[in-house]
């Protein structure tokens, strides 16, 4: 039997197998959100607010910051409801909303990796072009792209995706809406979606080949100079982004590049979940713990929030 209307909602299974393991989670997913929201709206003010971080590469790390906070807006809070409670449920077009942006986000963060690795091979490799080449209308260039590349795709690829045949259950196993679960719970032919799906995972593999022909760029360079300081200075300019992309695409190739089997699948979720929680709360602490001017500005930031204490205290 197969459902040909619209249903009213779908129940997200997540981790239901595991009770008693929800609680735990929770807990963990809630104190991650929680520096996420802190952390990435605190590099956006700082990238505002002080001039000295008025350059292309905090441009592109406030956009990151503001991507991931919508990012895990989009499905922390109905995640939180569901492993706190029994109810488990999630109402047809909250789903939709859920997938069009997990689609649309999830790509432009490959395209802005892809972008923030251009942007240090510039500025290893052609310091002395560097204001020139990336100046401050290609950054909104380049930013306006990534954005509209990811519109398009999640336009094309949402509407077929919740037309789908979906089984009478109406069971996701998984933890929020995303194209493979629907797929899996359509009882109706797929080859379209799948094709689509496959597509997609493409476009995912191209920005990664060109972070990694960045970064050998980058590398070949650097080993020309053959000096030590060149050598800090270089690690000192992309530890930071190249850490970021680590964690991104293990996280999605540990999640999309498996075998389909029942272990493979309950571990997908938990590699999911660091995807759709735990980067976007790791990467204001790699960007901070290890930029100086950041921390300078954070440092300014919390004394002047001191002193106006103290003057309101003597007022």
């Amino acid at each position: 039997m197969v459902n040909q209307s619209s249903p009213m909602g779908f129940l997200l299974l997540g981790f239901s197998e595991h009770p008693a393991l929800e609680r735990t989670l929770f807990v963990v997913v809630f104190t991650s959100y929680l520096l996420t929201l802190v952390g990435n709206t605190l590099i956006i003010l700082l990238s505002v607010l002080y001039p000295r971080l008025h350059s292309p590469m905090y441009f592109f790390l406030s956009d990151l910051s503001f991507l991931d906070l919508c990012f895990t807006t989009s499905c922390v809070p109905q995640m939180l409801v569901n492993l706190w409670g029994p109810k488990k449920t999630i109402s047809f077009l909250g789903c939709c909303v859920q997938l069009f942006i997990f689609l649309s986000l999830g790509i432009t963060e490959c395209i802005l990796l892809t972008v923030m690795a251009f942007d240090r091979y510039v500025a290893v490799c052609q310091p002395l072009h560097y204001a020139t080449i990336i100046h401050p209308r290609l950054c909104w260039q380049l930013a306006s792209v990534a954005w509209v590349m990811s519109l398009v795709q999640s336009i094309v690829q949402t509407p077929p995706t919740l037309h789908l045949p979906f089984c009478p259950h109406q069971q996701i196993d998984d933890f929020l809406c995303e194209v493979s679960s629907l797929i899996q719970l359509s009882c109706g032919d797929t080859p379209y979606n799948e094709i689509q799906l496959a597509v997609s995972s493409v476009i995912v593999v191209v920005p990664l080949s060109l972070i990694l022909a960045s970064y050998g760029a980058i590398a070949q360079a650097v080993l020309r100079i053959n000096s030590a300081t060149a050598w800090r200075k270089a690690f000192g300019t992309c530890s930071s982004h190249l850490t970021v992309v680590t964690l991104f695409y293990s996280s999605v190739i540990a999640v999309y590049l498996q075998p389909k089997n029942p272990y493979a699948q309950g571990r997908g979720k938990f590699f999911g979940l660091f995807y759709a929680v735990g980067t976007p709360s790791l990467n204001p602490l790699i960007y901070t713990l290890r930029n100086k001017e950041i921390k300078r500005a954070l440092r300014r930031l919390l004394r002047k929030e001191r002193d106006s204490r103290e003057s309101w205290r003597a007022a």
